[in-house]
């Protein structure tokens, strides 16, 4: 039997769900983020500083940790998609889905035949999951990303997808495809008019029965979305968390030694 994905089994429970993010092509870097305890990672092959011949390799280094493995492919390509999920990606983020055409077809390249159009070949899924086949058209997530004014003005059609397990909204884009320079893009959004298509994205996804996933930049910002009916709330990266700690463990080095030296001078220590 094939092996579920616990991301289906959290949300059948009721509970939220907690997504790591994975920039850099580097399976020890992937290894250490998939060990910390979060529900899920994304690699983020759109984005992020690596390419398939480095994601491989980095979800066999996570393979024992325990999250579901997705990643975030580079377009709505049939090829990257179905060759993410051979090598053993239980969820695909697709960017840019701007109509329900858009979805449908997206969603097609996830799942085989009756349900969709994916080529048979899981080289690696077949490995590292016995009893993959068919069964993953059950298991497989596909969530589709909302990022301009079209993809807002065709939210319903989008949402009622048959097929489709839920939206990912990356709110830099979003800010960018629905302000258009207005607001300049980031995550942690505090704008009513923003805070507002967020909220809206989260009832169509409730009132279709499909999950609402949200990238966000603290924890704090993640809580106030599940507030909003929010189901997996993605905080930080790797790159991200790296250039933090690094920048907080220099800051306090040079204030220390700040201090230090002035201690020292008041002493009359030269």
């Amino acid at each position: 039997m094939m092996q579920k994905n616990k991301l289906r089994q959290l949300w059948s429970e009721g509970k939220p769900a907690l997504n790591g993010w994975c920039s850099i092509g580097n399976p020890f870097t992937a290894e250490i983020m998939a060990a910390q305890g979060y529900d899920s990672i994304t690699i983020d092959i759109q984005h992020g500083a690596l390419d398939y011949g480095d994601a491989l390799p980095m979800l066999q280094a996570m393979r024992g940790s325990g999250p579901t493995l997705m990643a975030r492919v580079p377009w709505r390509d049939p090829g990257y998609i179905m060759k993410a999920l051979d090598a053993g990606a239980m969820g695909i983020i697709c960017p840019m889905v701007n109509t329900g055409a858009e979805a449908a077809e997206f969603v097609s390249y996830m799942r085989y035949p009756p349900h969709g159009q994916r080529s048979f070949g899981p080289t690696r899924a077949a490995v590292a999951m016995p009893g993959y086949g068919v069964a993953a058209n059950d298991e497989v997530l596909a969530l589709a990303m909302i990022e301009t004014a079209d993809g807002m003005a065709n939210l319903d059609e989008i949402a009622a997808t048959p097929g489709l397990d839920g939206i990912y909204v990356g709110p830099a884009d979003l800010t960018l495809g629905t302000q258009q320079g207005r607001l300049p893009p980031g995550f942690d959004r505090q704008e009513p008019e923003m805070i507002a298509l967020l909220k809206q994205i989260a009832a169509a996804c409730k009132a279709n029965g499909i999950r609402a996933c949200l990238h966000c930049g603290t924890p704090e910002y993640a809580a106030k979305a599940i507030g909003w009916g929010y189901d997996l709330t993605t905080v930080g990266g790797d790159s991200r968390l790296l250039a933090g700690a690094a920048s907080a463990s220099v800051s306090a080095w040079r204030a220390l030694n700040r201090r230090t030296s002035a201690d020292n001078d008041d002493k009359g220590m030269y």
